[in-house]
């Protein structure tokens, strides 16, 4: 009986020293985390890859809910983009709003991050909100030129509805309205509100624009 409660006491001691080390292990492991982000977020390439090697995840979410690769792509760094997906990142891994890295880098006009995530398979077909109307929201007709180029459907809806051109409208970028409607954007599309383009122009009071559309067949109600 004696030798059998040793053994007892023995397991039960074990056990408590695994247990005791469980959450240490679990702070380190964010903090491990956080120092990836970190990297990731400065374009510390020899760090990333440093992290990598040494079995960190290339698919970890930062503390804003973005996947490495969103991060890399929203802050425009590309050799940590080009190491990301080395390391076989998931090229359309969704932030927890839905982005996508090739989405981010076309709303901030990174087109040669545009190209790298393009060349590694980036959708730019999915559904609700796409690259190509992130390009056209902020102006970037290179990128909208790409992607088009690409296979990109110029009168892909967002969840409302909303189309590139709407966006652009909306935005006030002429340059890349006149584009659109040049590659065969439809002018007198409407989203789940029953508004087109032009009735968004004529909201905003821009009558260049309201104008620019009409010519290219834009019809009132």
């Amino acid at each position: 009986m004696p030798v059998r409660t040793d053994r007892h006491l023995a397991v039960a001691m074990m056990l408590a020293a695994l247990l005791a080390a469980v959450e240490p292990g679990v702070v380190v492991a964010g903090a491990l985390e956080d120092d990836f982000a970190i990297a990731v977020a400065n374009d510390r390439v020899g760090k990333v890859k440093e992290m990598l090697a040494r079995g960190m995840d290339p698919n970890s979410i930062d503390a804003m809910g973005d996947p490495a690769l969103v991060g890399a792509a929203r802050a425009g760094n590309l050799n940590t983009v080009e190491v990301l997906l080395a390391a076989r990142a998931n090229v359309d891994a969704r932030s927890k709003t839905g982005d996508t890295a090739i989405m981010v880098a076309a709303l901030t006009g990174n087109l040669p991050i545009v190209k790298v995530l393009r060349g590694r398979g980036a959708n730019i077909e999915n559904a609700g909100w796409t690259a190509l109307i992130y390009a056209a929201t902020g102006g970037h007709d290179a990128i909208v030129t790409y992607l088009l180029a690409e296979g990109a459907n110029i009168n892909a809806p967002s969840p409302n509805g909303t189309t590139a051109l709407m966006m652009a409208v909306r935005e006030t970028r002429s340059a890349t309205v006149e584009l659109l409607i040049a590659r065969g954007a439809d002018v007198n599309r409407r989203n789940e509100n029953g508004a087109t383009a032009l009735e968004w122009a004529q909201r905003g009071n821009d009558k260049k624009m309201a104008e620019q559309l009409r010519r290219a067949g834009a019809t009132a109600n």
